[in-house]
């Protein structure tokens, strides 16, 4: 799967922080330089890519943990998953509490921490989760931890955007996801039919937080939000079973499908600082030197992607038409 994916992935972007949900979870230094070296691996030569690692943060996660990663100049955060909230999230943190040690040693050696924003305190309904972590969780990490960076991943609500927009500073940003700027929940639902291709977490949202997200991209002054993919290469057989699994992959077409939305919203004059230089300048990290030209000339997305000795993989817009095309031509 990562040599079918990794390239898809380094076609679009020159680095991207890569999230440590593996099975096992990648939990100390020395896991995540052998993940690095996996993917590093399976770039081919020819193309420029930077995996910028990320521990997946524990209950157990020590401060020597957090100073040596830092130190190591490739892990660039640590990711807290809720315990039970997402794909490959038993290993996460139970509360608050019992991470504060970690999160007191990331603020003083400034590594930052990336959240996967939802509740999981029971009869939380799937679609008030993020807007509930927003609420009762959120604001105490802030107060808590004033300078903490933090990086509220893959946001879906208007609750969320809005506190990251209006909390004062540079300590809190925002990424958000392809498939979140372009569908509502009713595609699960399209034509009284279940669709798990289009089943993620954060759950699609109802249309008008996908508005409020277009909203928020157009009137984003300061460069809190940039791309964050969520971009998850799930087996076809992993999808349509009885339990089924979260995720949706944009990994093939990221680019185009981000300007797809950002025309919708009027704001094609922000895709390039949302793409290339928010996060960059939030990560402390020099902007890339390289250049990608998106023409707007259609293109129909590949059926499935194929995963030599596994089933294939069902992308966003399989055999549907997308908008725009990644060009090497720099005069298109």
């Amino acid at each position: 799967m990562l040599k079918v994916v990794a390239p898809l992935t380094a076609r679009q972007f020159q680095r991207a922080i890569i999230m440590p949900n593996l099975k096992p979870p990648v939990r100390t230094l020395q896991e995540a330089a052998h993940y690095r070296e996996r993917i590093m691996e399976a770039i081919p030569g020819d193309i420029s890519f930077t995996p910028l690692m990320t521990l997946y943060l524990t209950d157990q996660t020590t401060s020597e943990e957090i100073e040596a990663s830092h130190a190591s100049g490739f892990v660039k955060a640590c990711k807290l998953y809720p315990a039970g909230a997402t794909t490959n999230s038993a290993f996460g943190v139970t509360s608050m509490e019992k991470v504060s040690t970690a999160l007191r040693t990331m603020e003083q050696v400034g590594m930052v921490l990336c959240i996967h924003g939802e509740s999981t305190a029971p009869g939380v309904d799937i679609f008030d989760k993020e807007a509930e972590f927003v609420s009762a969780v959120l604001p105490k990490v802030l107060t808590d931890f004033p300078n903490l960076k933090i990086v509220l991943e893959h946001v879906t609500t208007m609750q969320a955007v809005d506190l990251v927009l209006k909390t004062p500073g540079n300590r809190l940003a925002a990424t958000i996801t392809a498939h979140h700027l372009l569908y509502s929940r009713q595609a699960i639902f399209e034509g009284a039919k279940i669709h798990p291709h289009m089943f993620c977490l954060p759950v699609l949202k109802r249309e008008l937080h996908r508005q409020a997200l277009l909203k928020a991209i157009l009137n984003d002054a300061d460069g809190k939000l940039f791309a964050g993919t969520d971009s998850a290469p799930h087996p076809e057989s992993s999808k349509i079973c009885s339990e089924g699994c979260a995720g949706i992959f944009t990994g093939h077409a990221a680019v185009e499908l981000y300007a797809e939305a950002f025309e919708e919203a009027g704001a094609l004059l922000k895709l390039e600082a949302f793409l290339s230089e928010n996060g960059a300048k939030f990560y402390g990290l020099d902007l890339n030197d390289d250049r990608l030209t998106l023409r707007k000339s259609p293109h129909v997305g590949p059926l499935k992607i194929i995963v030599p000795g596994s089933d294939p993989i069902v992308p966003l817009r399989s055999g549907q038409s997308i908008a725009w095309t990644l060009s090497s031509d720099e005069n298109s």
